[in-house]
């Protein structure tokens, strides 16, 4: 059984965790650290946005099967900074490595923030050197480094679990994220911004990283607050195998706990998108295949009238037929069925193509299901058996207000 617990990305043994401010930003903590006491395996998923920052480009680049340490700051994305940026993006790695007596090639980089600067390497060198000699285990050090990576994020993003695998090991799964705005990642494998670190004391083998992009796909692809990809989204799956048991790359047990772990962190995500009030969640049912499913929740997700109409609590539920239409997936108009859920309640507004309800008194009901911090849409498509499962957010007056003043 999966089971959350109060603990962040140094719940599992052997990793320690630190966040310091470095003076990139002007109070607040901006330089984040993990190590691992050994080298973990990693698996990784990139941005797909064809401009890459300098730290996607030179992880990618290096694309190592193990990391010891991950080193990331805030207030600078160091994207679109040309040859500069690529060099500053691996003095970051070997400051940290020298501090860590390690080898460059075991610290991964992460940066995120506004675009189109050059990074302060006098402040980021300091910030290093500082936050590798504060390192500590425990939920004081879990919370400095979610705090050093936040940008526009109003919460920290953090979580863990624990599950006993088949072989009776206990294991433990740790994860940390920022992200805001900017957000709807497509992370590939080997190919504002959300910047993710999960950490887990279970063994993993190479051939676990198909399953670690099947667990992306479901969770964090599944995310979107304003349609637009990052250059800097990456996410990185440490796990050091020091739970001691055996490897667990097919065990359906740890599969449950880590994508549990990405769905809340998705989530979180989600609620906290820029200027939000309320978190959107689509699920798509009878869908043709999950690609076709996935493709419907995105472009319900995405829409402004529809992200627009849930922020107002207005029902008009032609929006979300207008993207559904919109999307190019296959559906049954004539048995398609529409639910929308908030609360307690659970309003039925399409069955078999045709408006359940036209009485005023319904339409009130519809209006306040809408009326709650989290909203449900289930629609059925009526052509097959798949399904996906997505989560978004209202657009507001300060969505607009957050990105027209980001860099000022």
């Amino acid at each position: 059984m999966v089971e959350f617990i109060d603990g962040g990305v140094t719940t599992p043994e052997g990793f320690k965790a630190t966040g310091v401010h470095s003076g990139v930003k002007y109070r607040s903590l901006d330089l984040g650290l993990l190590r691992s006491e050994v080298p973990a395996s990693a698996f990784v998923g990139y941005t797909s946005n064809k401009v890459k920052a300098a730290p996607v480009q030179v992880m990618m680049r290096e694309n190592s099967p193990t990391l010891t340490a991950v080193v990331i700051n805030s207030g600078n994305a160091n994207a679109l900074t040309g040859r500069r940026g690529i060099e500053d993006a691996m003095t970051m790695k070997e400051v940290a490595a020298a501090e860590l007596n390690i080898d460059p090639v075991q610290v991964g980089v992460m940066s995120t923030g506004l675009i189109g600067r050059f990074m302060d390497m006098h402040k980021v060198r300091f910030g290093i050197s500082k936050a590798a000699g504060e390192l500590g285990v425990g939920r004081k050090y879990d919370n400095l480094l979610a705090e050093a990576i936040m940008t526009t994020d109003t919460i920290k993003k953090e979580c863990a679990v624990r599950v006993r695998l088949s072989d009776g090991t206990m294991v433990y799964i740790g994860a940390i994220s920022k992200g805001s705005g900017m957000i709807a990642p497509h992370m590939k494998v080997l190919h504002g911004t959300t910047l993710s670190l999960v950490t887990t004391d279970a063994k993993l083998s190479p051939a676990f990283r198909p399953k670690w992009q099947q667990i992306l796909d479901d969770t964090m692809n599944m995310v979107s607050v304003d349609g637009d990809q990052s250059t800097n989204d990456t996410c990185i799956l440490m796990a050091n195998g020091m739970a001691k048991g055996a490897c667990a790359d097919d065990d359906p047990l740890f599969m449950e706990a880590l994508k549990a772990v990405m769905t809340k962190i998705a989530r979180t995500i989600a609620i906290d998108g820029e200027g939000a009030t309320k978190l959107i969640e689509v699920n798509v049912r009878g869908a043709k295949d999950e690609t076709e499913a996935r493709k419907a929740v995105k472009q319900i997700i995405n829409s402004p009238l529809v992200k627009s109409a849930i922020f107002g609590s207005d029902p008009n539920y032609g929006r979300i037929m207008m993207a559904l239409g919109n999307s190019g997936v296959e559906f049954n108009l004539e048995e398609v069925r529409l639910v929308i859920k908030g609360g307690e309640m659970e309003v039925p507004i399409l069955d078999a193509g045709a408006p359940v309800f036209q009485e005023e008194r319904s339409v009130e009901a519809v209006r306040m299901a809408m009326d709650n911090k989290e909203v449900t849409i289930v629609l059925d498509l009526a052509v097959g058996e798949a399904e996906a499962t997505g989560w978004g957010c209202d657009l507001t007056y300060d969505y607009v207000r957050i990105n027209a003043e980001y860099s000022t």
